[in-house]
């Protein structure tokens, strides 16, 4: 049973949506968001990632960063750009990227679900991260971000999301990454008591993106829970901000890996070692993708190759097991290259796929990194099946695409 309900959300002008709108906090740092926000006093940028109005020598942790946020936010709703509705509602978001789109709805997940595992997850959080967005939300009062969840697709809820998609958006706008952007309001009593109880028949969602939110808001709401007496289970903190996808209508793409040295080996003693586990062939085209299961795409001392593994695949009984990216660990990273901590050692890092394999080419040539591994991406079934495991990917395995932008909607613990 999923709770799943309305809020008043805080949300932008419709005119003013695209300058307030940005990417979330995570997928930018310091640096690249002040760029981006630079001339634009409307940025949620500056809420979100507010060390930017502070000098560079400012402890991104400190309290001083946290109030500015918080600064901001206020001026941005003292100033008009941000009003808030006065209905319970939910929203409907859509976005479209390269011809594909995909509608999730808006609402407010219960927190509780989240310790009792109705509420999913597929990766670890990291201390440092979980406080960052306690402390953020604390200070601000708010979930300034929704969390990005999935759920398995229900016939009823389809329909009604296909129908309300006939309607004129509230916003509409592509972003200059070329996403587009669209919103609607649902707001009328009926068609927000149909959702909410038709959310009670899924059994449960699945974080998709957005780990460490999703943990700081349970911790919030458990922090405030203990600190009232008078706790009766309604107060807005035990909720939080989240957008809902069926699973059918996501992506996951690659996500890769590179590694800044072959362990001592040379590139064809290197390439011996690997053919005890796979089959190489020199690959026909520049920059070949893997086009199924347990093959990768190496590139090494200026060369691409295609590697398919000799065992078949057998079921393990793990899901876990099953994804290529512990095939790789387990007969590449640490037996040849002797990399068995993916989270720490700084010998290997990650590139998404949204950044095309030229990019895994940039990194090796420039001499930064010996070689880079190309993966074909995890499916939502995979992602689910180990979720439902109660089991843990190892890092940094899914990257979805279209990201959703930050400062659409924003909802008040009050």
């Amino acid at each position: 049973m999923a709770i799943f309900k309305p809020f008043k959300a805080f949300r932008p002008q419709a005119s003013l949506s695209q300058a307030v709108a940005s990417k979330p906090y995570d997928v930018l740092d310091s640096s690249e968001a002040k760029d981006e926000a630079e001339g634009n006093p409307h940025s949620f940028l500056r809420v979100i990632k507010p060390e930017i109005e502070l000098s560079e020598e400012t402890d991104p942790y400190s309290d001083e960063v946290y109030e500015k946020g918080r600064e901001n936010f206020l001026k941005l709703c003292q100033d008009g750009v941000f009003m808030q509705d006065a209905a319970p509602s939910y929203y409907l978001y859509r976005l479209t990227m390269n011809g594909r789109s995909q509608a999730g709805l808006v609402g407010c997940c219960e927190y509780q679900e989240y310790y009792d595992g109705r509420i999913k997850k597929h990766e670890l959080t990291r201390t440092v991260k979980e406080n960052d967005r306690v402390r953020h939300v604390e200070c601000l009062n708010a979930n300034a971000e929704p969390v990005f969840f999935s759920y398995r697709g229900v016939s009823g809820i389809n329909e009604f999301v296909d129908h309300a998609l006939e309607g004129i958006p509230v916003c509409d706008f592509v972003a200059a990454d070329g996403v587009r952007h669209e919103l609607w309001t649902i707001s009328e009593a009926g068609d927000v008591a149909l959702l909410e109880k038709a959310f009670l028949s899924v059994p449960d969602l699945y974080v998709a993106d957005g780990h460490h939110r999703t943990a700081a808001a349970a911790r919030v709401g458990q922090k405030r829970k203990d600190s009232n007496p008078g706790h009766r289970g309604d107060e807005e903190y035990n909720f939080f901000m989240t957008v809902l996808f069926p699973d059918d209508q996501l992506e996951i793409f690659d996500y890769n890996r590179v590694v800044k040295d072959l362990n001592g080996l040379s590139p064809d003693d290197f390439l011996a070692a690997l053919s005890a586990d796979f089959d190489i062939t020199p690959a026909e085209q520049p920059c070949p993708r893997p086009s199924g299961l347990r093959q990768f795409s190496l590139y090494v001392d200026g060369s691409w190759h295609e590697l398919r593994a000799k065992t078949p695949a057998v079921p393990s009984g793990s899901p876990i097991g099953d994804l290529d990216v512990t095939l790789l660990s387990e007969k590449v990273l640490g037996p040849i290259l002797g990399i068995t901590d993916l989270r720490n050692d700084n010998r290997i890092d990650f590139v998404g796929g949204i950044r095309g394999l030229e990019e895994l080419e940039r990194r090796v040539d420039s001499g930064e990194m010996a070689a880079a591994f190309a993966l074909f991406p995890v499916s939502m079934d995979q992602l689910l099946s180990i979720a439902d495991a109660g089991e843990i990917m190892p890092p940094k395995t899914t990257w979805f695409e279209p990201k959703l932008r930050s400062g659409l909607f924003v909802h008040d613990l009050e």
